[in-house]
């Protein structure tokens, strides 16, 4: 619930701006009072009188109009404000933010307000992934800005690929997170490995996987909100690191089994959700290789078992593995708990549509050493990420 929880919403002028009627809605029905503040551009694509029916509060939509029914305790939404949820965010917004220009009333709200601030982009793929409005992210997210990250799909415009509105759903459970944090984690130290390894087999070619991070990355940021001090061992991705963690950056099986083995030892919870190569080239070659006639045969060689290593170490550390597997799920899953000596394993079925790689939501079994199985069905990464944390908190002595 929200309750008492006052919440300022920046609506700009996106596509998707039709989908902050339902995000005014569902955080009216948690009791949360709302403000909403939208841009010129905003009100080409939904009328203010829409917003002001479902937030029961007068609507911004001019930096020089002065609402006709004010609570005058409110001295300004700036100072009103428990959290300033911008939802869609355009390249342009999240561009004046950063750059610290205010010359409507949603950026200069933003500006003056103390509040968390938190941003759903929305925008064309190319548009999100243009380097500069990563770069905008990437600053805005290193000073405490928060952001949700768009999914994937077909837009409007007809392309397809990141940067639809995230799901209403996320968007609240964010909003709820963000509100009424759960500090249950505090002074607790939490390791997290994530995303792909890359295994070269010249300077211009690598073998790896489809992992994108996302539920590495998802764990992260929710132990970071829950008061945890974690360590973030990433290999390659294309992902922002969660403000607070301590992030190692790594590529090779052999550089996150190095940086694992020294960073192991005082943490009381270990997940090991990355997907890191079993087996690597034995030799890579120092030039390009060359395409000659015939076939080309690669001679692979075992990588270290870093979860299974860690189960021989595992003393009082909560250890939790990941099993992804397109057949025999939870008798695959089950015999890697057992060898690997975890208190549980998260389970999922690649096939699955919203299961997986690169996608935003998952569908798991989370398997404990007593044989339990919990069926978390289709949900955001993020929400698994705090339902695997409440696991790992009941294993830790």
């Amino acid at each position: 619930m929200l309750k008492n929880t006052n919440v300022v919403l920046g609506v700009t002028g996106g596509i998707a701006a039709y989908k902050a009627c339902d995000i005014v809605s569902r955080l009216k029905k948690l009791q949360a009072n709302v403000d909403v503040i939208m841009t010129k551009s905003a009100t080409e694509m939904v009328q203010a009188h829409t917003f002001q029916a479902l937030s029961q509060n007068p609507v911004i939509t001019d930096t020089f109009n002065t609402p006709r029914y004010w609570d005058i305790e409110h001295i300004s939404l700036a100072q009103k404000a428990d959290i300033l949820l911008v939802a869609p965010a355009t390249a342009n917004i999240i561009g004046k933010v950063a750059n610290g220009i205010s010359d409507d009333m949603l950026s200069t709200t933003i500006m003056a307000s103390t509040a968390k601030v938190i941003f759903a982009p929305a925008m064309n793929t190319k548009m999100y992934e243009n380097r500069i409005v990563q770069q905008n992210i990437e600053k805005l997210t290193s000073l405490g800005y928060q952001f949700i990250e768009p999914a994937s799909g077909r837009l409007a415009c007809g392309d397809i690929g990141r940067g639809k509105l995230a799901d209403v759903d996320e968007i609240i459970e964010f909003v709820i997170n963000i509100a009424k944090p759960n500090r249950d984690l505090e002074g607790k130290k939490v390791l997290i490995t994530a995303g792909p390894t890359r295994e070269s087999l010249d300077p211009v070619r690598f073998i790896t996987n489809h992992s994108s991070g996302k539920m590495g990355y998802s764990l992260a940021e929710a132990a970071v909100e829950r008061g945890a001090d974690v360590t973030l061992i990433s290999g390659p991705t294309n992902l922002s690191p969660p403000m607070g963690v301590r992030l190692i950056k790594i590529n090779t099986t052999l550089d996150m089994y190095n940086a694992v083995m020294k960073n192991y030892i005082d943490q009381h919870i270990i997940i090991k959700s990355a997907a890191v190569a079993d087996y690597r080239p034995e030799t890579v070659s120092t030039t390009k290789i060359k395409k000659n006639e015939g076939n080309l045969t690669l001679t692979l060689v075992r990588n270290p078992d870093i979860l299974k290593e860690l189960g021989c170490l595992k003393e009082d550390r909560v250890l939790v593995g990941f099993a992804a597997e397109s057949d025999n799920v939870i008798e695959n899953a089950k015999g890697k708990i057992n060898r690997k000596n975890l208190d549980f394993i998260v389970a999922n079925d690649i096939t699955e549509e919203g299961a997986g790689f690169g996608t935003d939501t998952n569908i798991v079994n989370i398997i404990d050493k007593n044989g339990e199985i919990e069926k978390v069905e289709k949900s955001s990464k993020r929400e698994i990420a705090h339902r695997i944390l409440d696991k790992a908190k009941k294993f830790i002595k």
